[in-house]
């Protein structure tokens, strides 16, 4: 009965992660990186200024900056690490341009969603901000039954791709690097996960802003040790992977490309789960962030896919490169997953290699159990009311406790699954309503700094 359930799901999943998902997604990062009129020119100038900008007097529960972490960190995981090496050990070198590629006009989808997320919230009788596809999907569009499915499909997801995967991850690691019992980890994992999630956004924020920047630049470190270490193949790295991103055969150092069909597959899906757009689950973080107007918040929370694949996937993919083009011995037929790949990569490092690599892979998946409870909490409350909310964080820490003894292929399936059937209502969201994205971006963009600048009123719920 298992196997038959596992490969029922197997199957629905191959579909709706199939080509016309990707076609989907990526059409919308272009369709909207040109109806914004590319406004990606904004994010680096003006997002990352406005991340760390205060903006106290405007209604929200925590700081942008605060809501940027909170996405980010359950968007930076274990697919920055080991989803670029399973990329390049399946679709070759060329992957990570694609992977890239995705980012880069994935700000776009990002900053769209955000928009609306920020522009629909609502304001709760206690003073909480909410927002999201599905309140865009209902004020926006008067489309609430579909905004119930992405809201049903984002709060079972959670269990899976947001928590279960994530404390098996460490588990697997502790188990293997300090021998501590897979069990004993789910217990101290689902401790800490519920010290944090029982004390809602603004807990859950101040760690974040804490773990994340910490997480991120310890990790990034470690990449530039390595790509100092590999500082000769560097060049030689961006020339392979661009060649090889279009065509197939073999290069110097071990890399065989597999043709521009499996580099786009692989890198652009790599892309897709890494950062998230088009999902709509970060956007539930930024619509509690203190902002006057949709476009400030916006532009912060586009910053999140630039960070998260413009620079950590981009600085993954080269130290993986350039380390197999430095050692010719690593090559598809010697590695059997990107997680070995990637675990040969930091090994260059002495002693601190594995260290760097454990630590970071611990605190990623750490912080994106955090990121998803939230996200998970905000579609319970959606569609049960708070009534749902406490049940919610109970079963969530259980899962914590229970999920590194427990098998997770088919809950893998099924939450990978749960994403790709979320990206389809929010999509419709921001597709039909790119219009009104537009013309206040238009209104906004060039005046963020302006104190008159008049806000879009809230909805009290």
């Amino acid at each position: 009965m298992y196997d038959m359930i596992n490969s029922a799901v197997q199957a629905v999943n191959d579909v709706v992660w199939g080509w016309p998902m990707i076609y989907l997604l990526l059409g919308t990062h272009v369709f909207l990186t040109f109806r914004t009129g590319f406004i990606q020119r904004f994010t680096i100038l003006k997002g990352i200024r406005l991340s760390v900008a205060k903006d106290p007097d405007a209604e929200g529960e925590v700081s942008q900056f605060g809501a940027l972490t909170t996405a980010l960190a359950a968007t930076i995981g274990t697919g920055n690490i080991v989803g670029v090496g399973t990329a390049i050990a399946i679709g070759g070198p060329g992957a990570v341009l694609w992977c890239w590629l995705t980012g880069v006009f994935g700000i776009a989808t990002k900053y769209a969603e955000a928009f609306i997320a920020v522009k629909y919230r609502v304001k709760t009788r206690d003073g909480r901000m909410q927002g999201g596809a599905m309140y865009a999907l209902e004020r926006g569009l008067n489309m609430k039954w579909l905004g119930m499915l992405f809201a049903v499909f984002a709060a079972f997801a959670s269990f899976g791709i947001g928590c279960a995967t994530q404390v098996n991850a460490i588990a697997e690691i502790c188990e293997t690097n300090f021998h501590i019992p897979r069990i004993a980890v789910g217990i101290v994992v689902g401790a800490l996960t519920a010290i944090v999630i029982f004390g809602g956004i603004k807990t859950i924020a101040k760690v974040c802003e804490k773990l994340v920047p910490f997480m991120a630049v310890f990790y990034v470190l470690g990449c530039i040790i390595i790509l100092c270490m590999n500082f000769d193949y560097i060049i030689p790295a961006i020339g392979v992977i661009c060649r090889l991103a279009f065509t197939p055969g073999a290069a110097a150092g071990g890399l065989i490309g597999s043709g521009i069909r499996m580099a786009i597959r692989y890198g652009v899906a790599r892309g897709l789960f890494s950062n998230e757009s088009g999902l709509g689950s970060a956007p539930i973080a930024a619509a509690a962030a203190q902002t006057r107007n949709p476009v400030r918040q916006a532009l912060v929370s586009s910053t999140g896919t630039f960070w998260d694949t413009v620079v950590v996937c981009l600085m993954t993919g080269l130290v993986l490169v350039t380390t197999i083009m430095k050692n010719p011995s690593i090559n598809a037929d010697t590695i059997d997953n990107g997680g070995q790949l990637t675990t040969l990569a930091f090994g260059q490092i002495p002693y601190l290699g594995p260290i760097i690599l454990t630590l970071g892979t611990i605190t990623f998946a750490y912080s994106t159990i955090l990121g998803w409870a939230y996200y998970g909490e905000r579609c319970v409350e959606y569609f049960s009311g708070k009534i749902g909310l406490i049940p919610y964080r109970f079963v969530y820490v259980v899962v914590a406790v229970i999920a590194p003894v427990v098998g997770l292929n088919l809950v893998w399936l099924i939450a990978d699954t749960l994403n790709a059937l979320m990206a389809i209502p929010n999509l419709v969201a921001v597709l039909l309503l790119s219009n009104e994205i537009v013309r206040d971006t238009k209104r906004y963009i060039h005046d963020l700094d302006a104190r008159d600048n008049t806000p879009i009123p809230v909805v009290k719920k």
